[in-house]
């Protein structure tokens, strides 16, 4: 949450606890440091000194002549909770704890000392936050950061002062560099909250190590990320970072595999390496209205257009070809001998004007950006160059990337792009990586955009069998499903499956059973006791006739007595042979990640299927479009889509079931762990072949412990409306924004510059995919649709309630189709989202109306709210209900 986190990273005051003229004390460096740099009202505290400089020092909290907007604790370790209460009751909102060493019980005493004051914390063992533009400087770097756009936000301390003076080498500004030490209470979710809305911030940079909160990261991630560019390297993708991360932060670190679908599906763009992240950040805050998907390299060396290229092609940057209307226009102007080709090498001797007379004719190409790349030579001044191609080059939106090869020789020319916004890179490899980066984030964003297709509203799903077959396995005291009522569930979750006989562990059965099924069948052996039944020789394929089924019986019972005498055998499973042309293995899996909770798998299935390691992970909740884009992520989707003789696969029978896997581990929350291996998948459809289920009493699934909110399907409600039919009450969902788009085809203006403050009735598509694509963690938008007669249903009303990340207060808005007026719609929409601010605990609904709107203010009154003139403008009321007063009377 954002609460008072104004204090902390935008203090008009600060009072430092622990100042000293000691050296190596921490008090003593964070001291000196505020004391030459910060702009507000500093205050020294320290029972043992009356003076520090031209400073007086106080020798407690009650003897301050102010409350500070901030304490900097740099105490002892047991002094941190009695001044974290005393502060609170001072009235200060915002504390950094420098203080090393806080046992656990120390922790909780400092938590419970802020809570009720709301103190918020920062630490303890924070020894980073900087502000630059304040001169807010409490860190022990020996290195000041220079004022900016860009926000580090890290939750290692040590990484500082390299990042630091890496970025001031660079020229690159800050507005924010923020250590979240052992943030026991301000994490990332809070930080990234603030920057999202912090004017000065045009891009924010996070280190990350290990996540406490995932759902709230997200939410609060995927609302930055729409706002601005939010790029991410995660410490621990090896298993020893992994094990090193947790034991550093104690606290789970969660899958890379997992990590990198979590920052995929909130729009964030991840890197690498920790220089990568001020490349991407560069270019994404400077480059950000670019739309070039390919790229042209116009250098004056071979060699360096040759690491261009390479760099391009390792990092699936397309090169563009250039069209024989470019080449003929650069005949005219390059010398002969140049490169006829991309790159375009235009000679080492090339004057200014060489120069700019190639880019000028490059530029024209307008889905293209330009990366001039430098070598320095005797001919001419690289400076000259670079003054001749700057007011070409800056011009927006910016289209062109630097990379000055060499240091002192090219010093100016590269100072010269960087001042005046230009990126500029050292190395080719560097520019194509940035310039890689920038076009993967642009497809994140895109694809947070994208509307998905159409899809039934409630689940196909026989949910009452599926719980009864649940409870009866765990009655059993058992964990794992055998195969036929794995099989059973799924086909209850609508998955196509196998017919399967069960039969005693009897040869004869087994014969008999395959008889009745027809031949050729498959065989398997069933056990409680034997997960992998193709370890032990537990599965025969093809077997054509009796003397084959009783012989293979008999052969499986003796290799699995002999591998696996303990094993207890229940029978046997006989199966039709499925032959299925065309037909290619695929594996659909579930598992619940340590930190991310459940997760879903897509692959390549088979016995091989480790060995192939074809596979793509996502976070549930998925919907058509989501789990299209599970699929394309993996090399077999290529083979799905036909190669050569074999036609392509129904791609749209594996969305089916890949979704309905998703909503059976919303609504199961049981399920530990699903492996569907293989499911056969060809141009006429899907079976389950073969699955595994494994379950737990500690019910590890659930729609609650997804990392993502799912849809609330426990919020739709229906009753009668005025002309006979069912109106149904529902939250907004993506696969509605053409319901969204005709709702406002059929709105008076009027009605919408009442609602809107301005009139139109026609919206862009990024438009109204921000407004169906909601975060039903923070925000929720209810529509009212009534049926129509040919099955699909038209939207008559919407009500939205924008939260803040505090949850302290919801703006609502509220929009009834125009000839759907005098039904009380608009009284049933806001008594809908009233009712569910309520239960969600929000403290208050607030809204600004026109005052001429004489509609919205009188059923405001009815509802009870508060009415006022808006404090900002005259021409608006301020309406405001307290929900939680209004629930306890």
């Amino acid at each position: 949450m954002t609460r008072h986190l104004h204090a902390l990273l935008a203090p008009r005051s600060v009072a430092v606890f622990g100042a000293s003229d000691r050296p190596q004390r921490d008090g003593t460096a964070i001291w000196n440091r505020l004391a030459a740099e910060f702009k507000g009202t500093l205050h020294a505290v320290n029972p043992r000194l009356r003076q520090l400089g031209a400073h007086k020092v106080w020798h407690s909290v009650a003897e301050l002549p102010q409350t500070p907007d901030l304490a900097v604790i740099c105490t002892p370790a047991a002094t941190v909770p009695s001044l974290i209460g005393a502060l609170g009751a001072r009235g200060c909102k915002a504390a950094v704890v420098v203080s090393t060493g806080l046992s656990a019980a120390q922790k909780q005493a400092m938590l419970a000392a802020a809570q009720p004051y709301a103190l918020r914390i920062l630490g303890p063992d924070c020894t980073g936050l900087l502000v630059p533009h304040l001169g807010l400087n409490i860190s022990l770097t020996q290195v000041g950061a220079q004022p900016g756009s860009v926000a580090f936000v890290s939750q290692s301390a040590a990484l500082v002062t390299a990042m630091m003076d890496w970025a001031s080498s660079r020229q690159i500004g800050f507005s924010h560099f923020i250590a979240l030490g052992e943030h026991a209470d301000v994490d990332f979710a809070d930080v990234l909250d603030y920057l999202a809305s912090d004017a000065r911030t045009r891009a924010i940079m996070l280190y990350v190590e290990t996540l406490d909160e995932p759902r709230k990261f997200l939410s609060a991630a995927r609302v930055a990320a729409r706002n601005k560019p939010l790029i991410v390297v995660k410490g621990g993708r090896s298993g020893q970072g992994q094990q090193a991360a947790s034991t550093h932060s104690a606290a789970l670190a969660g899958s890379d595999r997992v990590f990198d679908a979590a920052v995929s599906r909130a729009g964030m763009l991840r890197v690498f390496r920790l220089q990568h992240l001020f490349m991407a950040a560069e270019l994404l805050a400077r480059f950000r209205d670019n739309r070039s998907e390919q790229l042209i390299v116009l250098t004056n060396g071979g060699g360096a257009g040759v690491l261009a290229a390479d760099a391009a092609d390792y990092a699936r940057v397309q090169l563009a070809p250039l069209s024989p209307e470019r080449i003929a226009e650069l005949d005219a102007v390059l010398p002969v001998g140049w490169s006829r080709a991309n790159p375009v090498d235009i000679g080492g001797d090339a004057p200014p004007q060489r120069y700019l007379d190639a880019l000028r004719i490059l530029l024209r190409e307008r889905d293209c950006a330009v990366l001039l790349v430098h070598a320095p030579t005797g001919h001419v001044p690289s400076l000259d160059i670079a003054q001749a191609l700057l007011p070409l080059a800056s011009e927006k939106p910016v289209r062109v990337l630097g990379c000055w090869l060499g240091t002192q020789a090219v010093a100016e020319a590269s100072a010269l792009f960087r001042a005046a916004g230009i990126p500029d890179y050292d190395t080719p490899e560097d520019a194509v990586r940035a310039f890689a980066s920038l076009r993967l984030h642009r497809h994140h964003q895109i694809d947070l955009m994208e509307t998905p297709p159409a899809a039934p509203l409630h689940s196909r799903m026989d949910l009452p069998g599926i719980r009864e077959l649940v409870e009866f396995v765990l009655a059993d005291g058992r964990e794992w499903l055998t195969e036929p009522e794995t099989k059973e569930l799924l086909k209850r979750a609508g998955l196509p499956v196998t017919p399967t006989r069960v039969v005693p562990p009897e040869p004869e059965a087994a014969v008999y059973a395959a008889g009745t099924l027809g031949f050729p069948v498959a065989l398997k052996i069933l056990s409680h006791d034997i997960t992998h039944k193709s370890d032990v020789g537990g599965v025969r394929l093809n077997l054509h006739n009796a003397a084959e089924v009783e012989q293979a019986a008999r052969s499986m019972l003796e290799r699995v007595l002999q591998l696996l005498p303990q094993a207890r055998i229940e029978g046997f499973t006989v199966q039709p042979m499925v032959r299925r042309q065309h037909a290619h293995e695929l594996i659909i899996g579930a598992r619940i990640d340590p930190l991310f909770g459940p997760v879903m798998v897509f692959g390549q299935g088979g016995v091989a299927v480790e060995v192939l390691s074809d596979r793509s992970v996502a976070l549930p909740p998925l919907n058509g479009k989501l789990a299209r884009s599970l699929v394309e992520r993996t090399r077999v989707a290529r083979l799905l889509q036909g190669y050569r003789n074999v036609p392509a696969a129904k791609l749209e029978a594996l969305i089916d079931a890949l979704v309905a896997v998703s909503q059976l581990l919303a609504e199961v929350p049981e399920i530990a762990e699903l492996d569907i291996n293989p499911l056969l998948l060809n141009p006429e459809g899907a079976l389950v072949l073969d699955a595994r289920l494994r379950l737990s009493r500690e019910r590890p699934a659930g729609a609650a412990n997804f990392a993502i909110r799912p849809y609330p399907l426990e919020l739709i409600e229906t009753l009668p409306f005025a002309d006979g039919r069912t109106l149904t009450l529902r939250p907004i969902r993506p696969e509605d924004e053409g319901l969204l788009e005709r709702f406002f085809e059929q709105l008076d203006p009027e009605d919408i510059r009442l609602r809107l403050f301005y009139s139109r009735r026609s919206f862009e598509h990024s438009e109204l995919a921000r407004m169906t694509q909601i975060d039903y963690e923070r925000e929720m938008a209810f529509i009212a649709t009534l049926p129509l007669p040919d099955g699909s249903e038209e939207m008559i009303g919407d009500v939205r309630g924008l939260g803040d990340p505090d949850n302290l207060e919801a703006e609502f808005g509220v929009l009834v189709r125009s000839d759907m007026k005098g039904h009380r719609l608009g009284w049933i929409l806001m008594d809908k989202l009233i009712r569910y601010l309520r239960a969600h605990g929000t403290q208050r609904i607030v809204g600004a109306v026109l005052r001429e709107n004489d509609g919205m203010l009188g059923l405001g009154r009815k509802l009870g709210f508060h009415i006022s003139v808006h404090p900002e403008d005259p021409d608006l009321r301020h309406l405001e209900l307290p929900l939680q007063t209004a629930q306890r009377a």
